[in-house]
Formats: structure tokens, sequence, C-alpha cells
């Protein structure tokens, strides 16, 4: 729940996980971003790739982070692989908080955003990245990111161009397991873009916009006027000094009542089941592109993965 991105219901949901390794030098700007070869095989069969597992998801991230420790270290510095133990208690509503259990116990939130600020402000590669020096500072970015000039550019969906370096650990760990770096770096930049991109689609529906009515009209009924979830979303305080919890769990809790009530919780549902529908048609090529990728990067992965458990021993697995 970030500012004023509103929250949703069903399909409109997101759940964290935990205990999966993530990039954690925010700070040296590393982007999980995974790349893979396009199977020559299932091109010639044209039929659709299918989506990964959670697992094989988890796999393909273990095996870049693995690759972009090894490449570090190559470089003289330390990177540790750590585990997200972000509560899985977490939720991101995107429209609207539509579970009233959840709004009981967590409120907005607040309490769950602060440990997770403190996970990242104790993280160990955060820890030792800024206890680097200056000048050392600067050669752990070049070592991550690569000294530029940009080498690589991506459209998004809405027109824009990015770019990042083709050199670099993050490049040389995607390269090394996806192996066209190019091809998943424009395939991955859409598949990432779309989730905000659907998000726009339906807060600016006319039907959601209607919706949000009668939910404005219960919400004030219960003593707390704000015309939209988003209105309320950039209302209130930061985590760091949030409403009194009583004050915050009242206010979610109403917000969760009056989507139910006002059938707003199952309008976002649908316009954001409608829209994801249409973008995901409309950039089926890019997202194809990114499945058979990550299928193609499995049995790397797989050998990254197991060739460090060998390395380690079994009392150092993850």
């Amino acid at each position: 729940m970030n500012g004023g991105s509103t929250v949703g219901h069903g399909a409109a949901r997101r759940r964290a996980h935990t205990a999966k390794p993530r990039a954690v030098l925010a700070l040296l700007a590393l982007p999980l971003l995974l790349t893979a070869s396009c199977s020559a095989q299932q091109q010639a069969q044209n039929t659709p790739a299918r989506e990964i597992t959670p697992e094989e998801e988890g796999l393909l991230e273990a095996a870049g982070q693995i690759l972009l420790r090894e490449c570090m270290e190559s470089h003289g510095f330390e990177y540790q692989i750590v585990s997200d133990n972000t509560s899985a208690e977490f939720e991101e509503f995107r429209y609207v908080i539509d579970d009233p259990s959840w709004a009981a116990e967590h409120g907005y939130g607040s309490r769950l955003q602060r440990e997770a600020a403190e996970l990242r402000e104790n993280d160990p590669n955060h820890v030792y990245f800024t206890s680097l020096s200056p000048e050392r500072r600067a050669q752990a970015l070049v070592a991550a990111n690569g000294p530029g000039p940009v080498g690589l550019t991506a459209t998004t969906p809405d027109g824009m161009e990015l770019g990042r370096s083709d050199q670099g650990c993050q490049s040389q760990a995607d390269r090394e397991l996806y192996g066209d770096l190019a091809a998943w770096f424009q395939a991955r930049t859409t598949a990432d873009a779309l989730p905000a991109l659907r998000h726009q689609l339906v807060v600016d529906d006319q039907r959601y916009l209607e919706a949000v009515r009668p939910w404005a009209d219960c919400m004030r009924a219960a003593g707390h006027d704000y015309a939209t979830p988003a209105d309320l979303r950039a209302a209130l305080p930061p985590p760091q000094d949030p409403l009194p919890w009583q004050e915050e769990v009242g206010l979610a809790l109403a917000e969760a009542r009056c989507a139910l009530d006002s059938g707003l919780a199952r309008t976002a549902a649908d316009l954001d089941e409608q829209h994801g529908q249409e973008l995901r048609e409309r950039h089926r090529s890019a997202l194809e592109t990114q499945r058979r990728l990550q299928l193609d990067a499995l049995p790397r992965a797989r050998s990254v993965v197991g060739g460090a458990e060998r390395a380690t021993g079994p009392e150092h697995r993850e």
C-alpha cells in the first residue's frame, strides 16, 4: 500500500511470500531481471508456453542471486543471499480494502510496513554497502551495474524507453542464466509495467467511478468523508507515525465493510480481471517470450543451485 495506491478484491489482491531469495542491494540498483534464450523446439511447435510455477520462479530467482553473488565476489565484494522474511500476513489491496477480518487484525498494515522497513534497514548487504568507503562504494556500483554506457534498451507499453548497461554482474548473471539478455530485458520490462497499467485502466473506468459513489456515501454515513479510496489512502499518515491503533483499525474496517456493502469490491475485481485479460492479449507476444525464456532457463537454474548446494554442504542449504 504505497501512498495513493488503492486496494482490491480477489484477482486484485496479492499476498507476499516468505523465505524467498531477493535482490537486496537496493542502493546498488540491482533489479531482479531474469533472462533466458528461446527454445527453438517450442517455437517450432508454435504452442503457447505454459506458466512457470511458484517453485520454478523461486528456483530462477535463487539461481540468479547465486550467479550475482559469485560475480560480485570475483570483483572483491561481499554479497549475501538472504530470505525475504516479510510477514506472510501482508497483503496489498490494489483498489479498496475488502476483507474485514484482515482490517480488524492489521488496519492499514502500518505495523507490517514498519517491520518490513526494519528488515530492509538491517539487511546485511545494505549494511555492508554503507560501510564501504565512497571510493569502494562507487566501485561496487560499477561492478554490479556496469560502467556504462547503456547497452540495452526496452520500450514500455506506454511508449517510454528504458535503458540499462549490458555489462556488470547483474547483466552477466542474467545472460548466463537466460542467454538472450536483450530479449529478456524487453519482455520483462513489458511484463513488469502491466500491473500499474491495469490499475490505472481500472480507476479511470467509468464503471469504477460510478461504483465509488455508493462507497463514499457509506463511508460518509460512518463518519468518514472521503470521495475515493485513493483519497483516503493519500490522507493517511506515514507508517512511521501512524494513526492511533484503534483509529487505524476502525477506519480500515469501515472501508472494508463499505466496499462489500456498496458493491465496489466486486466491481473492482471484475474490472481488474477484464482489463488484465485485455492487456495480456494485447501484449501476448512479450508475455509468451518471457515464459519461454523462463522455461528454457530452468535446467541452467537447477545446475547453478545444485552446484552451490554441493559446494556448501547440506548444513548450509537454503
